[in-house]
């Protein structure tokens, strides 16, 4: 991308903030949390020393402040791929991207991007309330497929086993594998669960449930969970890691997902007070991320 943006495709507010998020670079940290709830927000933020901005607009809520010295954001995305789509390019224009000139800085800035979310497993092995830390992202989602991505050679390998171990030939978007931040997991891995997470465009058909409609695949979490390629394995499903690793990488920025288990889906067990799980992987991400 080169030249000066358009209106349309750079959309600013009449502050020069970026459109959905409301958010100029001043408001951004170099660390930066995100999390799907919006009420998980002020969970994480109760624990700054000092709050700088707080800024909502949509589902989108902003928390930027400083723990001790360090200074970090806490951003909402709301569910799902398509609004992580709308999150991390948004991030990224605000501190990239010259508001005035609408032309790309020369000098970029890098954040580390850390999603704490719930999930649930598909194995029988991962117990409710285990943390488990995503190697890489597996999109059903389709979102990567409308950019320039370059996967590695094990990205490549990995996306190339999990087609032809679930014989995909649905009418739908091929699954693809995008990797891990390494400075990111090596910070943040110790006692967690490495994996594969799988990550869809939906919660109920997209993830094998069935309320009142059918399922086009209703065996994929059986399929999913009988994968295995060089000691990887799909060790839960959710909602936004494909899209942010893809989308990070892209941009240059460092990103990792870190999840607390909420439900077994081969063990059918559920999690019914998960809150005070979730408030220990925050513990640990805060202790860890700078």
């Amino acid at each position: 991308m080169s030249g000066q943006l358009s209106d349309t495709d750079l959309i600013l507010n009449t502050d020069g903030s970026v459109y959905h998020l409301h958010l100029l670079e001043e408001h951004i940290a170099d660390h930066v949390i995100i999390v799907g709830d919006q009420g998980r927000v002020a969970q994480i933020s109760k624990h700054f020393d000092k709050t700088e901005s707080q800024i909502q607009n949509r589902e989108f809520v902003t928390h930027t402040g400083y723990i001790g010295q360090n200074r970090i954001t806490v951003l909402s995305t709301g569910i799902g791929t398509d609004n992580i789509d709308i999150a991390i390019n948004e991030l990224d224009a605000a501190i990239n991207i010259d508001p005035k000139t609408r032309h790309q800085k020369t000098v970029k800035r890098k954040l580390n991007i850390v999603r704490i979310g719930t999930s649930g497993t598909l194995q029988a092995d991962i117990e409710v309330g285990s943390q488990v830390i995503s190697q890489f992202g597996l999109g059903f989602d389709g979102v990567l497929h409308y950019y320039k991505y370059h996967y590695d050679a094990l990205e490549n390998e990995l996306q190339k086993k999990i087609r032809e171990h679930l014989n995909w030939n649905a009418p739908l978007a091929y699954p693809y594998v995008c990797k891990v931040s390494t400075p990111l997991f090596n910070k943040l891995s110790e006692g967690m669960i490495p994996g594969i997470t799988a990550s869809s465009p939906g919660f109920y058909g997209p993830q094998g449930r069935k309320l009142r409609l059918e399922p086009l695949y209703p065996d994929i979490n059986s399929r999913l969970q009988s994968f295995s390629h060089k000691n990887y394995r799909v060790t839960n499903f959710e909602m936004e890691t494909s899209a942010l690793y893809g989308l990070g990488n892209l941009l240059g920025h460092n990103c990792c997902t870190c999840c607390t288990i909420i439900a077994n889906r081969i063990t059918k067990k559920f999690s019914k007070d998960y809150h005070k799980d979730v408030d220990r992987l925050i513990g640990v991400v805060l202790e860890r991320i700078f």
